[in-house]
């Protein structure tokens, strides 16, 4: 990525060519500071576990193939695509160099002796000072084993950034952070993968100051812009490094070692250095983990997949970023399509629960979302809730459980309008319970609250049957057309579905009804002239408890035979809560009756008053 954006302003092996390397460097260092400072490491999240656990394992694939040529001595040059670096292998195969193999897994086994002997022995250290050991016993020649070489001694001169043309900045700007970004994913995900083994927790935002901090100091000394290292952080870790200081040490050592036994180095044979980086590299294939997520959810198998793929077969740093797309796609796709379920009581009728087995209210439908209702997800939403309207024409009225809804935009606001809209047309209504406050915060700021009626949201789930089944729903549907017991409140209802060729179905027009409330009843009772009470309930009910003198008159014998009430006589209807004494007011004032009143709240608001205690004095007539 740097020779990309460097060769198009200069070319290479040029003064001009350093100087930019060095500027692009704390570029990426100050974009990445920024970044750090800003606290945006959040932007790791979306690097799920699953891209780290491909990506490791694909780096693990790619340094083992990689050293696979100098473990059998073979001069293949380095290349960043696996199947070119097999290809090369393969051909060359024939022309292994046995000392060095023969030396390159005597490393191999002298490491795996001493981990068994004691994982506190450095290893990989004591097994590359024998091997250079070796090396300088065999002499010259070393039997045409390669070594590493003399590393050069001196350190790098500081550049004088201000004096750098401000074009070349301004040439290099967009072009280092696209650098930035790789750099950042490709740390971030060595970092997880290293915090997920040690259980340390990651701070991404130190990860994010810190690179930066790196970049900038490599600017400053004539560096290029510099990253995380798989490599060397696994054997960092194999040597059982546990905290940041290792990595100070190890500077201090290498600083120390390049300035006073860089000359040593020549000795150092790189197959031997070639084994230890391999059993590194066979250390960061986590079986347990990736047969964990093999098993696991399919949207997990397949980043992981893909991943690791990538990883192999196209340049490691877009490997992370095909990997974390992925990754943000799927969350898109997931959070794009939330699950929405029809919920009914248990057994016990304590939960409400899917797939209960039970038969649905046909009056009243219950549809749980869990998901949020934001822009991406509300056509979902709004698709399954009208296709269920769709197939329940005759519930009229819909109740929505919100306590999984965390996050709602406008979108979401206008899709529940839509729905409250399209049920209003059918002369029903929406109801809201279980949720969030935020929630109903941003529902009460866009007025949506107001829109619905606050008298529509309701909190726990048994006190929202209980308010829609007393008060909105209506009982002439339960009683006389439902064969089924949805709810704890319908299980005491009386059953008549014996009234076939009674239409039960009346209109309420509440302009023809008049109530008379509790109170005003009582007083009635007692005064010259009581009303005539008429008690429209089934004879199970009545006999459980009715006002004194209240006749009996079941409402489908009422609407059979209308005529059999006395139309020149004060009437009140009476039942549970009300509503079958509206329907039938509306009923009897259509044909004629003029004095028909409906007992506001019906018996539940008369026992409530305890107007049972004191009957004796009750007028008989």
């Amino acid at each position: 990525m740097v020779l990309s954006a460097l060769i198009a302003v200069a070319p290479p092996n040029t003064a001009e060519y350093i100087i930019l390397a060095s500027i692009l460097a704390v570029i990426v260092g100050l974009y990445s500071l920024l970044l750090g400072l800003a606290r945006l490491g959040v932007l790791v999240n979306f690097v799920s576990y699953s891209v780290i656990v491909g990506f490791t394992a694909g780096a693990g694939v790619l340094i083992a193939a990689n050293q696979l040529r100098h473990l059998l001595g073979l001069n293949v040059p380095s290349s960043p695509v696996l199947i070119e670096t097999i290809e090369q292998i393969g051909f060359r195969l024939p022309q292994t160099h046995w000392p060095s193999l023969i030396l390159g897994f005597g490393t191999v086994a002298l490491i795996l002796i001493l981990r068994k002997i004691s994982p506190r022995i450095p290893a990989a250290l004591v097994s590359m000072v024998i091997a250079g050991s070796l090396m300088v016993i065999l002499g010259p020649g070393n039997q045409g084993i390669r070594a590493i070489g003399e590393l050069p001694r001196g350190l790098p001169t500081l550049n004088n950034i201000f004096e750098i043309p401000i074009g070349w900045v301004t040439q290099l700007a967009t072009k280092a952070l696209a650098i930035t970004a790789i750099g950042l994913v490709e740390t971030i995900a060595i970092t997880r993968s290293i915090s997920n083994q040690t259980h340390q927790r990651l701070d991404s935002n130190q990860e994010f100051v810190g690179q930066g901090l790196a970049n900038i100091t490599s600017g400053l000394f004539s560096g290029y812009p510099v990253g995380g290292s798989f490599i060397r952080s696994a054997v960092n870790l194999q040597s059982n490094a546990r905290t940041s200081i290792s990595s100070v040490f190890t500077g201090l050592i290498v600083l120390l070692a390049v300035l006073s036994f860089g000359n040593l180095a020549g000795y150092i044979p790189l197959p031997a250095l070639a084994g230890v980086l391999i059993l590194t590299a066979i250390s960061l294939i986590n079986k347990n983990e990736i047969l964990r997520i093999w098993h696991g959810p399919r949207g997990d198998r397949l980043i992981m997949l893909v991943t690791f793929l990538a990883t192999l077969l196209i340049p490691i740093e877009f490997a992370v970023l095909v990997g974390i797309l992925l990754s943000l796609g799927y969350y898109l796709l997931q959070t794009s399509t939330p699950r929405i379920r029809t919920v009914l009581p248990d057994e016990n009728f304590d939960f409400l629960l899917p797939d209960t087995g039970k038969k649905a209210c046909p009056q009243l439908g219950i549809v749980e979302i869990l998901g949020d209702l934001y822009f991406g997800a509300v056509h979902t939403i709004e698709e399954y809730l009208v296709e269920y309207q769709n197939q329940h024409p005759q519930q009229r009225y819909l109740l929505l459980r919100m306590n999984n809804v965390d996050i709602a935009d406008i979108s979401g606001i206008h899709t529940l309008e839509s729905i409250v809209n399209a049920y209003r047309r059918q002369h029903g209504d929406v109801f809201i319970s279980r949720y969030r406050q935020p929630i109903f915060d941003i529902m009460r700021s866009t007025g949506f609250v107001e829109f619905l009626g606050t008298d529509h949201f309701l909190s726990r789930d048994s006190d929202a049957i209980g308010y829609l089944f007393y008060k909105i729903l209506d009982p002439v549907v339960c009683i006389y057309e439902c064969p089924y017991r949805a709810f704890k409140e319908c299980q005491n209802l009386p059953k008549r579905l014996d009234f076939d060729e009674i239409d039960l179905h009346t209109e309420i027009a509440e302009c023809d009804i008049n109530y008379i409330d509790a109170n005003t009843l009582w007083d009635s009772l007692h005064s010259d002239a009581p009303p005539t009470l008429i008690d429209i309930r089934e004879p199970r009910e009545y006999n459980q408890g009715h006002i004194p003198n209240a006749r009996l008159l079941p409402l489908p014998t009422l609407i059979a035979d209308p005529y059999q009430l006395p139309q020149d006589e004060r009437i009140v209807l009476i039942c549970r809560s009300g509503r079958r004494s509206e329907r039938a007011a509306s009923f009897l004032s259509g044909q004629g009756f003029r004095s028909v009143s409906a007992l506001h709240g019906g018996m539940i608001i008369w026992e409530a008053k305890n107007f049972f205690e004191a009957v004796d004095d009750i007028n008989p007539n």
